[in-house]
């Protein structure tokens, strides 16, 4: 597809993509918006232009200050929403309304996607679970559960923010090394985790689970996610009933919903599940999806360093697993909930998806590129994930998710 609009060969944001944000503009009203390239489509501008037809109900709709109602429309919605501005984009010359349309990307300011009503943190890849049980258990990395179903907890709607927003450093009991008091104080292990998240789409109703071949009808979209995550404050509180306070003070997610159906040429089985799983998890075809991962961390010198590069195919247990699993005891999910993936790691320690294994429980410092040196996450760095599938000159990007540890 060719466009009038100029936009960067390398760009996340091709006409293939097309994702939904909420974003706020001079003017200090938030609404929606499509990214392209380095520019965003204001669709409320869009609407009054007659472009969707139906101009009030589809003003009311872009003018939300989330995209919940949006999705709620249903994903036939979306993707004639989708087709209907890869034809405006796709026009022999610049339209008129075209400078009524369009915005920099950078005169906004991004804000979150959505109203994350619930969410869900899983645990789904293989190689993640193995490095972290050889560390605390050498003998069974592995527990007995693991590989017949996608483990996960309940996290904090509350505190997961958008890119670019601040994290403070937690503060929460620890057990020194050695010592069987408890002190109280800032997290001296603070961490990132790489991870993907997609979007419930659509309402559930409550007592009927989800069948696995009808799991991505309920998936809008997917983010990239960060589970910023405190290890000593959780290594002391995580018996016996999982994570609380070390994971819990903040999430933060990439602005752009990338749409399931923009990944479509990109899928590609998974692993190999041994143990088969039982047969309500039980799938065939192309389930996961081969994007490119990357995080970044920049020190307060300015140095910036690639520090892992992972791959969303590595993951064990898809997507439609995990919602499945998810609803399988009748548990409903609504429009707007997150459900991120766990730490996406790879086969080797290049791809590890977070500090705890890249520098291997504190044992193997990490070197970056000013000379310093890291184990855990000081005060002033920079984390910064990216993500993009790309499939001959068929490119679908995330963007990123970035946040800045304070004190």
């Amino acid at each position: 597809m060719n466009t009038w609009l100029p936009i960067p060969t390398d760009t996340d944001f091709s006409l293939y993509n097309l994702p939904f944000g909420i974003f706020e503009g001079p003017d200090g009203q938030r609404r929606a918006g499509v990214a392209i390239g380095n520019h965003i489509i204001d669709l409320a501008a869009a609407a009054d232009h007659g472009l969707f037809g139906k101009r009030r109900f589809f003003r009311r709709l872009f003018e939300q200050p989330v995209l919940n109602e949006f999705i709620a429309q249903g994903k036939p919605l979306s993707t004639r929403i989708r087709r209907r501005l890869q034809q405006w984009l796709s026009a022999p010359e610049a339209p008129e309304n075209a400078a009524a349309l369009l915005i920099e990307q950078q005169r906004v300011r991004m804000h979150l996607p959505l109203h994350v009503g619930d969410y869900t943190d899983f645990y789904s890849s293989i190689e993640h679970a193995t490095n972290v049980g050889r560390m605390f258990r050498p003998d069974n990395p592995l527990l007995p559960n693991w590989r017949w179903l996608p483990v996960g907890y309940h996290g904090r709607a509350s505190s997961i923010v958008v890119d670019g927003t601040p994290i403070r450093r937690p503060h929460g009991q620890i057990l020194p090394k050695g010592s069987e008091i408890p002190i109280f104080s800032a997290s001296q292990q603070l961490d990132f985790e790489l991870e993907i998240a997609f979007v419930i789409g659509k309402d559930s109703t409550l007592g009927q689970p989800i069948p696995i071949e009808e799991a991505e009808d309920y998936i809008f979209g997917l983010v990239l996610f960060n589970d910023w995550s405190a290890r000593d404050i959780q290594r002391w509180e995580y018996v016996p009933l999982g994570p609380f306070l070390g994971k819990n003070f903040a999430s933060s997610i990439s602005p752009w919903i990338v749409p399931l159906e923009a990944l479509k040429p990109f899928r590609v089985k998974g692993p190999r599940q041994d143990p088969a799983p039982l047969d309500y998890l039980r799938t065939t075809g192309a389930r996961n999806i081969d994007l490119a991962l990357e995080v970044s961390l920049r020190t307060p010198t300015g140095a910036e360093t690639v520090i892992c590069r992972s791959n969303a195919r590595y993951l064990y247990w898809s997507m439609a697993q995990q919602l499945t699993h998810h609803t399988v005891n009748g548990c409903n999910v609504r429009v707007g909930d997150l459900m991120a993936s766990g730490t996406i790691s790879g086969p080797t320690p290049d791809s590890y998806g977070s500090l705890l294994e890249l520098a291997w429980g504190g044992q193997r410092p990490i070197s970056l590129s000013d000379g310093s040196t890291r184990t855990f996450l000081l005060d002033g760095d920079t984390v910064t994930m990216r993500a993009h599938a790309q499939k001959g000159d068929v490119r679908v990007g995330f963007g990123q998710v970035s946040g800045t540890i304070c004190a």
